[in-house]
C-alpha cells in the first residue's frame, strides 16, 4: 500500500493503520513542532510538553507490545515516524529514538513481572527514558567500562561516571549498563535505574555545536542502590543486551538523519525555485539542478537501505550488518545534502535566518552517535571477512 508525500514521491506502508498514523504524525509535526524549531533550538530549551504530547498520542511506545501500552507497529512503520519528525526537528526523532532504545532492554529481556510493573508508564505514561553505555573513557570501546555494581544483599550499589548521555539530567529512568564482573564484555550487567535515585546527579549539558535543545550530559552514579528486581536479564548479559539495542537504535539514527536530509533538500528545492540570479529562477540551472538531483537520489538511497534492514528485522532475519549499512550510509548522506544545501543558499545558506545551517551541524552529530561512522565499517567488515587477526 503506497501513501504520497508532500512531493509526490510514494511511501510503502503495511496497512491502512500505518497510512492513518503516518497521517497524523505529519500534522503533529507541522503544527506542534515545526513552528518552533528554530527558536527553541537557538535558546537551547528542550520541549518536554511535545514529548508529553507524543506520549498521549502514543508515539513513545511504537514498536513494542500493546499489552504493554506499545503501538504494536512494525520497524517498517515505526522509522518512517522517526523520519517524520526528525524533518520537523532533530531533537524530537532522536529524542523518540533514544527513548525506545531505552525500553529495550526491559521489553526484550526483563521479566513478564517487570514488563508489567514498569513498562506501561515508559511507553505511555509521559517518562523520558536514557540510554546509558559510553563512559569518559569508554566510548567505541564500550567493554571497557568501568562503572560497577556491587552485591549488598537484595540490592546493588552502583558508582561511576556515564558520558553522553541524551536526555541527562532530565529523564525519568536510565537503563545502565554496569561491571558486576570481571573484565571484558562479561563482566557487564543491565539494570533500570529511576531518574531521581539517591546518589544520581548529572553535570551541567555539554556545549554542543548544534542540537541545543537536546540536553547531553555525564551522569554520576555515587552509591546509587538499586534493586535487584530492576537487574535485567542475567548477570553478565549487559553487554549482548547493549549491542542487542544498538542495533536497533542504529536505524532509528538512520531515519533521523534521512528525515534531517528531507528538510534540507525541501528547503534547497524552495529557495531554488523562488530566487532569481541573471533573470531566471536559480532552479533553471543546470549545474544546481544536477545537484539537486544528486541530493534526491542520496535521500531515496539510504531510505531505501533503512527501510530493507527494518523489513529484515520485522521477519526475525539477521539484521545487523544492514543496520550498520543504513546508519553508515544514511548520516553520510544526511552530511553530503546539508552541506549541498548551504551551498545551494550561497551566503543566506550561512546565516540563522535559513535552517540550512542549523541542519548541517546537527548532521555531523548523527555521524557520531551510536557508534561512529568508522565503527560501523569495522562491523561491515567483520561481517564480511571476519573479526581481526590478534
Amino acid at each position: 500500500m503506497a501513501d504520497s508525500t508532500a512531493d509526490g514521491v510514494e511511501r510503502r506502508l503495511p496497512t491502512d493503520e500505518a497510512r492513518e498514523l503516518l497521517s497524523l504524525v505529519r500534522d503533529i509535526a507541522r503544527r506542534e513542532i515545526a513552528p518552533s524549531a528554530a527558536e527553541e533550538e537557538a535558546a537551547g530549551r528542550f520541549p518536554r510538553e511535545l514529548f508529553a504530547l507524543l506520549s498521549r498520542s502514543g508515539l513513545l511506545g511504537l514498536p513494542y507490545d500493546p499489552e504493554y501500552g506499545g503501538g504494536g507497529q512494525p520497524y517498517e512503520v515505526y522509522l518512517q515516524v522517526l523520519e517524520e519528525l526528525a524533518a520537523a526537528r532533530l531533537t524530537v526523532g532522536l529524542g523518540v529514538s533514544v527513548h525506545t532504545l531505552a525500553c529495550h532492554a526491559l521489553a526484550g529481556y526483563g521479566t513478564d513481572e517487570q514488563r508489567a510493573a514498569h513498562l506501561p508508564a515508559m511507553l505511555g505514561g509521559g517518562l523520558l527514558g536514557a540510554y546509558c553505555l559510553s563512559e569518559p573513557s569508554a566510548g567505541s570501546d564500550a567493554a571497557a567500562l568501568r562503572t560497577r555494581a556491587v552485591r549488598d544483599g537484595d540490592a546493588w550499589v552502583v558508582d561511576g561516571t556515564k558520558a553522553w548521555i541524551t536526555h541527562g539530567g532530565i529523564a525519568d529512568f536510565c537503563t545502565v549498563m554496569a561491571r558486576t564482573g570481571g573484565p571484558g564484555a562479561r563482566g557487564i550487567t543491565a539494570f533500570l535505574v529511576p531518574g531521581d535515585a539517591p546518589g544520581l546527579s548529572a553535570a551541567p549539558p555539554e556545549r554542543k555545536m548544534g542540537m541545543k535543545g537536546s540536553p547531553t550530559a555525564q551522569l554520576h552514579f555515587d552509591g546509587v542502590r538499586v534493586g535487584d528486581d530492576r537487574r535485567l536479564g542475567g548477570e553478565g548479559q549487559g553487554f549482548a543486551i547493549a549491542l542487542d539495542a544498538l542495533d536497533s537504535g542504529r536505524l532509528g539514527i538512520a531515519a533521523c538523519a534521512v528525515g534531517l536530509a528531507q528538510a534540507a533538500l525541501d528547503e534547497a528545492v524552495a529557495y531554488a525555485r523562488e530566487r532569481r540570479q541573471f533573470g531566471r529562477p536559480l532552479a533553471d540551472f543546470q549545474g544546481l539542478r544536477f545537484l539537486l538531483a544528486d541530493m534526491a537520489t542520496r535521500i531515496e538511497a539510504g531510505r531505501a537501505l533503512y527501510l530493507e534492514a527494518a523489513r529484515l528485522r520485522d521477519e526475525g532475519r539477521p539484521f545487523g550488518r544492514c543496520a550498520a549499512m543504513a546508519k553508515l550510509f544514511c548520516t553520510d548522506a544526511a552530511m553530503q545534502v546539508t552541506t549541498d544545501a548551504v551551498q545551494v543558499l550561497g551566503g543566506y545558506g550561512y546565516t540563522a535566518d535559513f535552517p540550512v545551517e542549523r541542519y548541517l551541524r546537527e548532521a555531523k552529530m548523527l555521524q557520531i552517535v551510536e557508534g561512529t561512522n568508522q565503527i560501523q565499517r569495522v562491523v561491515i567488515a567483520r561481517h564480511l571477512v571476519g573479526p581481526e587477526s590478534r
